[in-house]
């Protein structure tokens, strides 16, 4: 019997443990799993950033380059020699006031140049005309017009010439006797005007003569007349401006123009030195080209070196519901005929419209749509594309038919107010590079507040909207 109590104690059998299951392990894997599969789908989604619809405004304000005509006429070499200019460019001349001198032989130039320049001062009044060049030269300049450097290097080489010049004419016993026998001629003016050293062809043009050809600046060449050169007789000397009376003419859509008939002057800022003045409006028609023409009774001399001059036009300040230019888009809609749309007292439209059974008989079934636009001069609703198709035929009160295959674009922006997509016309009253401004409470278009897509290009009709601000 101890025996067998043995035998049983030893025979003891151990069962494995069951494992039990981790539910929190398995929640934290299951989340975890869940986290990463949202955040690839929400990294890979094209989101939408909106816009809120404010009121506000923007100044109708238009840069553009014209072309500027003066009185003005050239006057040529009556004596071949060595030119010294003795009036200052952008100096008023009268009658008889002395311009330039002519060294006939060029022995006096030679000595000029042989002289050695040792130290020097300047007058008051001479270091007022450097003063005035390089004022102007800094209030004017513009990265961009490169030109416009070395215009300023030889108005100031002109000037430097002038007053050694000057100084010479005040010595011309001692400096005769230095270059020997010297023949000299005095040029006396025979205008009354603002002078300058420079020609380019445009002396003669009148403004119905202007062409868009003439704008292409690759194809412009400006002549500078430098002090101390050898000049020929009948060759080009110097330019004389005679009056205060000058215009620039600046090419424009006729659209503007129809719109500027009205106006008698307009108030422009020149961007050169940014001062304003109020030129009066001239509409030219040049063949098939249509050119805007200021004209001006003073401030000739602040742009007695330019050609081409870069103003604004202040056309005045639209107001409304301003938007992104990046928001508005182009889309394309059914035109059909008002006769075949009804109105409902809810605001909305329907259509009566052909449809097939099963057996291939004809009915006539009501057709809910949505109405963007209505044109009043063509009595035309502008409706969705998604509901009709080409070939579609709709019927009147009268029992009569329309088939639809016309289509119309609309220029608008995408709503998405109610997490969609949902196109809206706009009506453009004013647009620059950046914002637009629309016209407001339209019965199509937006109301102030509303939201918008900031990205047209990205949206599609009807598409669900992932916003982000």
């Amino acid at each position: 019997m101890a025996n067998n109590n043995n035998e049983n104690e030893n025979n003891i059998f151990r069962f494995k443990k069951k494992k039990k299951l981790n539910i929190t392990l398995i929640l934290f894997c299951l989340i975890l799993v869940y986290s990463i599969i949202v955040g690839i789908i929400y990294l890979r989604k094209t989101h939408t950033v909106r816009y809120e619809v404010v009121e506000g405004a923007l100044a109708s304000n238009t840069i553009y380059r014209g072309i500027v005509l003066r009185d003005e006429i050239l006057v040529d070499n009556t004596t071949p020699g060595y030119v010294n200019y003795l009036a200052r460019e952008g100096q008023r001349i009268a009658v008889g006031d002395l311009v330039y001198t002519i060294d006939e032989t060029g022995t006096l130039n030679e000595y000029i140049e042989s002289l050695s320049l040792g130290e020097n001062t300047l007058s008051n009044k001479e270091l007022s005309e450097f003063r005035t060049d390089i004022i102007n030269f800094v209030h004017g300049y513009d990265p961009s017009e490169f030109d416009d450097i070395y215009n300023f290097k030889y108005s100031l080489k002109n000037t430097v010439l002038k007053l050694a010049n000057s100084k010479l004419l005040d010595n011309m016993s001692s400096a005769s006797e230095g270059a020997g026998a010297v023949s000299l001629q005095y040029i006396y003016s025979g205008n009354t005007g603002i002078i300058s050293y420079w020609y380019d062809g445009f002396e003669d043009v009148l403004p119905e003569m202007i062409t868009k050809d003439m704008f292409d600046e690759k194809e412009y060449t400006r002549n500078q007349l430098l002090s101390n050169e050898l000049r020929g007789n009948g060759d080009t000397i110097y330019k004389v401006n005679l009056g205060e009376d000058w215009s620039i003419v600046i090419p424009i859509k006729k659209g503007l123009a129809e719109d500027l008939l009205e106006e008698e002057y307009i108030k422009v800022k020149f961007l050169k030195n940014q001062n304003e003045s109020w030129g009066k409006v001239d509409i030219l028609n040049n063949g098939d080209d249509t050119f805007l023409q200021l004209s001006f009774t003073n401030s000739m001399v602040s742009f007695v070196n330019e050609r081409f001059l870069d103003v604004e036009l202040e056309l005045g300040e639209e107001t409304g519901l301003k938007i992104p230019v990046s928001s508005i888009a182009e889309k394309e809609f059914f035109l059909i005929d008002e006769a075949y749309v009804t109105e409902n007292v809810n605001d909305t439209y329907t259509v009566l419209m052909q449809v097939y059974g099963e057996d291939g008989s004809r009915t006539k079934s009501a057709v809910s749509l949505e109405v963007y636009y209505y044109n009043e001069e063509l009595h035309k609703y502008y409706v969705d594309d998604s509901l009709l198709s080409p070939g579609d035929i709709l019927f009147g009160t009268d029992e009569s038919t329309f088939v639809v295959k016309d289509k119309g674009s609309l220029i608008g922006v995408y709503n998405i107010n109610k997490g969609y997509a949902d196109f809206k016309q706009i009506t453009i009253l004013y647009q620059n590079d950046e914002y637009a401004i629309v016209k407001s409470n339209s019965a199509y278009g937006l109301r102030v507040y509303d939201y918008i897509a900031l990205d047209a290009d990205s949206i599609s009709d009807d598409q669900f909207i992932s916003q982000s601000k």
